[in-house]
């Protein structure tokens, strides 16, 4: 399905240079940010105390939010659990403050506000189940990404494998980065929406050089070079990329926008990922394969010579 068509190439390989000196420099900045300020984990990593309450009539999670808010506490979570009627709260953890101070003091902000309110479980979440978090969720990426590598390796000519790979985790890393930069809170959600993000990216790279690969072994194209046969994949591309791109931004921004705080993050984790994930796809993993030296005879199946008795035994 396309929306329209290009009939003339468009030069992206001419620009390649100057666009990946930009990715590289901001590729760099993320890695400098991850270091220097770090992620500002939630309390899925860090431990802190988390409350059940429940209220006889559907909770305004807003007035909920504004309420603990008031009361002093900062980088919570408020969001419904089962129902519209129950909520959970998590809450970080405070040097010598327990959780029944802190829960005890949140349900009498709570009751003030409405006075049908009631505490069904209150727990701590110690740093213990916090490094085990931390630790289960880089085994998910490492995972991943390495299932990616084998998938990529696989299915395509190790060149455009390599550069599909490169591709793929330098939006992971700018992700990541500009969390670090914005001090945005990194939670279980937005990790999942970075795992998305990866699977999201590799489709795209995929599909562009598949496009790459049949423009190679398609005979009218013979005598185009490698720079000009990549920017044909990419032109005859555009409308796909166009309506795939834009119906996903158009869903995960109506998340964004009436989503509420719960879903923010990974909206604008996956938001991040879908940009670069196109600038990728064309100036990051397309320049790539170009650079290290992608050429006809890599995605043309050696043809095998004829015996010249065809089989017979004498």
């Amino acid at each position: 399905m396309e929306l329209f068509r290009i009939k003339k190439d468009i030069p992206f390989m001419r620009h390649a240079l100057i666009f990946n000196a930009i990715s590289i420099l901001t590729f760099v900045a993320a890695v400098f940010f991850l270091f220097h300020k770090g992620l500002h984990l939630s309390i899925e990593f860090t431990g802190g105390t988390v409350m059940e309450v429940a209220y006889s009539k559907p909770a305004d999670l807003d007035a909920i939010r504004a309420n603990i808010n008031q009361q002093g506490y900062t980088d919570i979570q408020v969001q419904s659990f089962g129902t519209a009627q129950d909520v959970i709260i998590r809450l970080p953890a405070q040097k010598n403050v327990s959780s029944a101070q802190v829960s005890e003091k949140v349900m009498g902000g709570l009751k003030a506000q409405d006075d049908t309110v009631q505490l069904r479980r209150v727990e701590f979440v110690g740093p213990q189940v916090g490094d085990e978090l931390t630790h289960d969720g880089l085994l998910a990426l490492a995972m991943v990404v390495v299932g990616i590598v084998i998938y990529l390796a696989i299915r395509f000519e190790w060149k455009l494998a390599v550069a599909a790979i490169i591709a793929n985790l330098h939006d992971v890393v700018i992700i990541l980065g500009f969390f670090a930069f914005f001090q945005w809170e990194f939670s279980l959600t937005v990790l999942a929406a970075v795992l998305a993000v990866l699977g999201y990216s590799v489709n795209e790279s995929v599909v562009v050089f598949d496009r790459v690969r049949e423009t190679f072994r398609d005979r009218r194209f013979g005598k185009l070079a490698t720079p000009e046969v990549l920017n044909h994949a990419i032109t005859r591309t555009m409308s796909r990329t166009i309506i795939t791109h834009g119906s996903t931004q158009a869903m995960v921004l109506s998340m964004m926008l009436f989503g509420g705080p719960t879903l923010h993050y990974f909206s604008v984790a996956l938001t991040i990922g879908i940009l670069f994930g196109i600038y990728s796809s064309v100036f990051v993993a397309a320049a790539m394969a170009m650079w290290l030296g992608v050429k006809r005879e890599d995605l043309m199946k050696p043809v095998k010579p004829k015996d010249e008795t065809d089989g017979a035994v004498v």
